[in-house]
């Protein structure tokens, strides 16, 4: 190895062990707050000082060779520690204070979560809170966020998870859309009707029903329909919209249901598989969980309490 000092590389070594969880420079780099031609010249200052490569670059992708994923193996325990103690002694200030990331579906964030979150934010003004609305479900280490909402009917091991309440998918739609199309008395009657689905890459357009009375009787019907979305608000804007039937979560319709505008069906039926049974806050497993993001899980769990949806 060079003539190098060791202590002047642990924000280097940091950095390579942010690299390997981000899988590419820009991920990495947008993590750290920095430009990417700064972590770039960090790897490279590593790997100069300890004369091995540690980084495999291809055109697509940056993967750690065997020399990098060991060493962010060996020193991963030591950063940990400095984090989880960072974090304790952070939490000894008066206020609570720091940023929480936060992702979620849209339609849930947008109907659910935002309108909740300006009470928690008035509540502890030193937190700043910075959402993300998608659809598309990513890693939430390597996007950098520290909590997800989710609506899913079970999590993996390794996350720590947090349930708020319970949901359900209603299949849905309007008295002036049943007026013309007499309304189905069992699922297989949806043959016969215009079904307006969730959009999966892949996924055949079968919509599963089990029976409340009798949970091993189940049902699969291959619907079909004029339209598909990847987004359940705007499957609820077309049954509106009088243009078919669809299956929406509980939280996109209580509203339209209280009025009448959307009319349930089949309610002696529940859907299986199209989306899940309950809401949850998310994180990657860690032994340490900040206390800004207990806060506002509390928060959340208790609003979600006060509020139900139907």
């Amino acid at each position: 190895m060079k003539n190098t000092k060791i202590e002047p590389l642990w924000s280097h070594i940091y950095w390579l062990g942010v690299l390997d969880v981000a899988g590419s420079y820009t991920a990495a780099a947008r993590k750290l707050g920095v430009s990417k031609a700064a972590m770039s010249q960090r790897i490279q200052e590593l790997e100069s000082a300890l004369g091995i490569a540690l980084v495999q670059r291809t055109t697509r992708s940056v993967r750690l060779t065997e020399a990098g994923r060991e060493l962010v193996a060996q020193t991963r325990p030591a950063f940990s520690h400095i984090e989880t103690g960072c974090a304790r002694v952070r939490e000894l200030a008066d206020t609570p204070q720091g940023i929480i990331r936060l992702t979620a579906p849209v339609a849930l964030a947008r109907q659910q979560i935002i309108p909740r979150l300006p009470a928690f934010m008035r509540q502890y003004p030193d937190i700043r809170v910075e959402i993300e609305l998608s659809d598309h479900i990513s890693p939430l280490a390597q996007e950098g966020f520290d909590l997800a909402i989710r609506h899913a009917s079970s999590v993996p091991d390794t996350y720590v998870a947090w349930k708020l309440c319970a949901t359900r998918t209603l299949l849905l739609a309007t008295p002036q859309y049943l007026k013309k199309h007499p309304a189905p008395i069992q699922p297989q009657d949806l043959v016969n009707h215009n079904c307006l689905t969730y959009l999966r890459f892949g996924a055949q357009p079968d919509w599963h029903f089990e029976s409340r009375r009798s949970s091993s009787r189940r049902v699969s019907v291959q619907v079909n329909g004029s339209f598909a979305a990847n987004n359940s608000e705007t499957l609820r804007e077309m049954v509106l919209a009088h243009q078919g039937i669809a299956l929406v979560p509980d939280f996109s319709a209580a509203q339209e249901l209280e009025k009448g505008t959307l009319v349930q069906l089949l309610p002696q039926w529940q859907s299986v598989g199209v989306f899940g049974d309950q809401i949850y806050a998310l994180r990657p497993y860690s032994p340490h969980v900040p206390g800004i993001i207990r806060l506002l899980v509390d928060y959340l769990k208790a609003a979600f309490r006060r509020d139900a949806f139907l």
